[in-house]
């Protein structure tokens, strides 16, 4: 399962995330890309990279352009065509992270993820003082443990299963 977090692009996309495309819109995701400035051929590289995350997790839904929600977590793809900025805030009892990619997971839920972030990025420990989020080897074995409240850097490419409680 992948999972989560908030979008690099700025208002621009993510004024559509509270607005959940529907079966009966499927272009809906890449009528907002348009709208927000992307050429036909960035809206549709970002819609085949929402569409990977989809294959990938039986359990995840496009919310918009370039958010998509799983339980207990959001993803955020970076917007083809625009620098990828600062990580966005976290909120209170989150846990956030950012991949080499740009990409934005946000954990607001316990549980037991798959993690398909890549490259150094950043992560902010934002949960309850003393909540210890938990990152994992491909066989399951525990790689390294991070304790609220914090921040840091990490190199994501050998995680494979995140438990941020």
């Amino acid at each position: 399962m992948v999972a989560a977090v908030a979008l690099l692009a700025g208002p621009a996309l993510s004024a559509y995330a509270a607005t959940p495309t529907t079966p009966t819109a499927p272009t809906a995701p890449i009528e907002q890309a348009r709208a927000a400035g992307l050429t036909d051929q960035q809206a549709g590289e970002l819609q085949r990279q929402v569409d990977a995350v989809l294959a990938r997790d039986p359990q995840a839904r496009q919310t918009s352009a370039n958010t998509l929600a799983i339980p207990g977590a959001t993803v955020t793809l970076p917007v083809p065509g625009q620098p990828a900025g600062a990580p966005r805030a976290c909120n209170e009892g989150h846990l956030c992270i950012t991949d080499g990619r740009g990409v934005n997971y946000d954990y607001y839920r316990c549980g037991y993820y798959d993690f398909d972030g890549i490259g150094d990025g950043t992560f902010n420990n934002n949960q309850t003082p003393g909540t210890r989020a938990r990152f994992y080897n491909s066989d399951g074995s525990e790689r390294w443990s991070h304790v609220a409240k914090g921040t840091g850097t990490a190199s994501w490419t050998p995680v494979y299963h995140i438990r941020p409680c």
